[in-house]
């Protein structure tokens, strides 16, 4: 049998190899994550999601315990993120102060791995914590910030110490000064409240939108007076109060000046019959058991939530009530537990939507994560929670409490007089 030999010329037997060439499988290119602008958290195998608190630990420390303890229920309920725990931490202590939460804010910055912030409880903390936050490219969520200045005007336009990667749960407090100027000029038919704050971001911010409001009903602000942190001893104050005779005095201010101020006023001469009106930083139990309490006016938050259902774990305000009775034992000395676990739901949602797994490794793209939050539409305890461009995610509404009986120390127990929806 006789064999043929067959020969290619050059060209063709170029074109021959190069085509044998392509069906050689080609090595595999590992998958790779290329992060946002902002960078990524990047977890290496088994690590946990970290998150962490910065609250008032040693400042207004119910504020911080209501929030460390509804944040902690969260994570409980929310599960492993991506079959991975989350873990919390011990909360970082802001002491209710602009060098608190920088300080705060700047060690937390300094884990590459932390994925978000559920803070702070003042506004104070968080007017120096949000900048540190937002350059770093992270994200908090606040359960009980209220001041405009950290967020909005309410018609589109940023406020002064507004940064982007800046979210709250609790309203904005231009709701809570349409709420009270409606009520105290039209329920109650006051047309003369004077005013007081200490300087604070909160008291001060809460303050002027009330006297802007109340003056667009026709109301009168007789005197805007400011006191220092601190300060105890109200009788300069009280006797300029006595002098302008107002109808009512509203004083947003924390238990320790706010209580020193309610006792003194109730005991001034010619100030007894002035009604006394205070707003959601002394709706707390340690001041509601107070002689000086009673007969007071509260403008603040809903606080009964127990009807209430968060979507992301399906839990009632009840069933978290009935942990935390279980766990602390009696009840939250203040309404901003529920916003808490409202932020933390939120933000371990955002993370579990946005993390992206290669090989063993867990990427949370920055960037991604805060337009996941941005885009937030939850039924949550506190009701409707859904962000604007802004941070702004709270429901607005707002509660008028008549507190009458210091044996209720309960904030959800209150006497409801006036409800404001916007």
């Amino acid at each position: 049998m006789s064999r043929r030999i067959v020969t290619f010329s050059a060209p063709v037997l170029a074109a021959v190899l190069a085509a044998l060439s392509c069906t050689e499988t080609e090595p595999t290119r590992p998958p790779r994550f290329e992060p946002g602008p902002l960078g990524a958290v990047a977890l290496e195998a088994d690590e946990p999601i970290r998150i962490r608190a910065l609250l008032s630990v040693t400042v207004a420390p119910t504020l911080g315990d209501v929030s460390l303890h509804g944040a902690e229920f969260a994570v409980e309920d929310m599960g492993p993120i991506r079959g991975r725990r989350v873990w919390l931490g011990d909360p970082v202590d802001t002491s209710c102060s602009p060098q608190g939460g920088r300080a705060g804010a700047g060690g937390i910055v300094g884990d590459p791995k932390v994925a978000g912030v559920i803070g702070t409880n003042c506004s104070a903390a968080a007017v120096a914590a949000s900048p540190v936050i937002s350059q770093a490219g992270m994200l908090m969520i606040s359960p009980s910030n209220t001041s405009p200045r950290l967020t909005s005007d309410l018609a589109g336009n940023a406020n002064p110490d507004y940064h982007p990667g800046y979210f709250r749960v609790s309203s904005n407090d231009l709701h809570q000064a349409r709420a009270l100027s409606d009520f105290v000029y039209n329920e109650l038919g006051l047309t003369s409240v004077a005013t007081l704050h200490d300087g604070d971001p909160y008291t001060s911010a809460l303050v002027e939108a009330f006297a802007d409001a109340f003056s667009a009903h026709g109301g009168e602000v007789p005197v805007q007076a400011e006191i220092a942190k601190g300060q105890t001893d109200m009788t300069e104050v009280l006797t300029e109060f006595a002098a302008a005779g107002p109808d009512a005095i509203f004083f947003p201010l924390f238990v320790n000046e706010g209580t020193a101020f309610a006792a003194q006023a109730r005991a001034f001469d010619g100030l007894e019959g002035t009604t006394l009106i205070s707003a959601a930083a002394l709706l707390v139990s340690s001041f509601l058991g107070t002689p000086q309490s009673e007969g007071m006016y509260f403008a603040g938050p809903e606080a009964d939530f127990s009807a209430n259902v968060n979507e992301l774990t399906g839990r009632s305000g009840q069933q978290v009530l009935d942990a935390f009775r279980a766990t602390h034992g009696g009840f939250p000395e203040s309404p901003y537990w529920a916003h808490a676990y409202d932020a933390t739901t939120m933000l371990l949602s955002a993370i579990g939507s946005v993390a992206v797994e290669v090989g063993d490794m867990l990427y949370i793209d920055r960037a991604r994560l805060r337009r996941a939050v941005t885009a937030t539409d939850i039924g949550g305890l506190v009701g409707s929670v859904s962000c604007d461009e802004y941070g702004d995610c709270g429901t607005g509404r707002m509660n008028i409490y008549h507190h009458t009986d210091t044996s209720v120390t309960d904030p959800s127990r209150l006497q409801v007089v006036y409800v404001y929806s916007p």
